[in-house]
């Protein structure tokens, strides 16, 4: 009986919780959906209970890092089971900021349906996931102000026209491309999810002219900042030739997170204040989100992952923690610029050893990056809960100083 409470014990250790972005019809990262994912494993069963997996997230988002440390001001959409909606006591605080999120499995039962009353009352929004109309769901209409339409199934007009004359928000789930974008943003949607500007259509599409195309610009001061020395004088010379960039540094530098006292005017004064390590990591951010949304709405994921490599290198004395750091950020600069990864890797003076991780996932840094990718989509099978464990507390790390660094470039 003992041997049994303890395999449990262990298995509910063994998830991973994440971020999925959500933007709005600019391309603006407006929420996030909080995702709770069940490592399944050869040793321990999946854990599939619904009260179990929303009490994890909500200790670990809510109790122990806080909402405002991980997305900000954004909205967050939070899976709520039928058993938390009949017990509105137990959703999680700031109505103001979480959207309660109904399952597809809910029907509209007048307990349901009362109990979402009483979650509207207490302000929060409610959306309906993967939401299809039919008998039984319409009564969910009267309380619902967001419905997420999958569009891996059938999109009927005559529904959306129904949700929109109830003066319902729709939000497009599994985006999978800018076609797909642009036409569900002609139909009146005004939130999207899913991966479809992570394709180089959308960045040549969406990237801001006049500086975002300028890759050999980019090139430079990302070149510079790789060496093991930058030449400081070199590195002022190229962020100059940039005002956005510039401007954006000055910003950020003269943020409330120094607590300087005398404003910094001078990009040499940033860059000797910033330091060489906080230098690559906010020059590199800053240049990259000025690219347009496309790569906006990709670097939090960039910097998670790059932080995440640089937490777990830290742990361990054969690898070093700022070449991790750059293995997670350059292992998505292809997406980030729009370029194949090979032309990027042959401009960038990185090591041997970071370009053969990324492009082959060899050594010691292709082990590392292959974990922290594998964490990102849930797939640690065989992986121990305490390894998952540390990994989920990287993430969360990771995920704080991203939605820092974020906060200062925002504008």
């Amino acid at each position: 009986m003992s041997e049994t409470k303890d395999v449990e014990s262990v298995a509910e250790e063994n998830y991973c919780i994440a971020l999925q972005p959500i933007c709005d019809a600019e391309m603006r990262h407006v929420a996030d959906e909080l995702l709770y994912r069940s490592s399944a494993t050869a040793t321990f069963a999946q854990v599939d209970d619904d009260l179990m997996a929303t009490a994890r997230v909500i200790n670990a988002t809510f109790l122990e890092n806080g909402i405002e440390n991980l997305i900000g001001n954004r909205k967050l959409f939070f899976n709520a089971p039928k058993e938390w909606i009949l017990k509105p006591e137990l959703l999680p605080p700031h109505p103001d900021q979480v959207v309660v999120e109904v399952l597809e499995s809910v029907t509209g039962e007048p307990e349901i349906v009362e109990a979402l009353k009483k979650v509207r009352k207490l302000g929060y929004d409610v959306a309906l996931d993967d939401f299809i109309l039919n008998d039984e769901t319409r009564p969910l209409l009267d309380v619902a102000t967001i419905i997420k339409v999958d569009l891996f199934e059938p999109v009927l007009e005559e529904d959306i026209a129904e949700y929109k004359s109830r003066g319902i928000r729709l939000l497009a789930e599994k985006v999978e491309d800018l076609e797909s974008f642009n036409h569900y943003k002609q139909m009146g949607f005004e939130m999207f999810q899913g991966y479809f500007y992570a394709r180089p259509e959308v960045h040549k599409e969406t990237s801001r002219k006049g500086r975002a195309n300028n890759h050999g610009a980019q090139i430079r001061i990302l070149s510079e900042l790789q060496t093991e020395e930058p030449d400081y004088e070199l590195l002022e010379n190229y962020i100059a030739q940039d005002p956005q960039l510039t401007f954006m540094l000055l910003k950020y530098v003269n943020s409330a997170a120094f607590r300087r006292r005398n404003e910094i005017t001078t990009i040499h004064q940033a860059l000797n204040t910033l330091g060489l390590d906080r230098v690559r990591s906010i020059v590199t951010t800053v240049m990259l989100a000025n690219n347009g949304p496309a790569s906006r709405l990709l670097l939090p994921q960039a910097l998670t992952r790059a932080e995440m490599c640089q937490i777990i290198a830290s742990e361990t004395s054969d690898i070093n923690p700022r070449s991790a750091f750059m293995l997670g950020l350059m292992s998505m600069m292809d997406l980030l610029m729009a370029m194949e990864m090979s032309e990027l890797m042959e401009q960038l003076p990185l090591s041997q050893e970071i370009k053969n991780a990324i492009l082959l996932r060899e050594g010691r840094l292709g082990k590392l990056l292959n974990l922290v990718i594998a964490f990102e989509h849930a797939q640690l099978n065989g992986k121990s809960p305490e390894l998952v464990t540390r990994l989920n507390k990287a993430w969360l790390e990771s995920q704080k100083w991203t939605n820092e660094v974020m906060g200062e470039v925002e504008y």
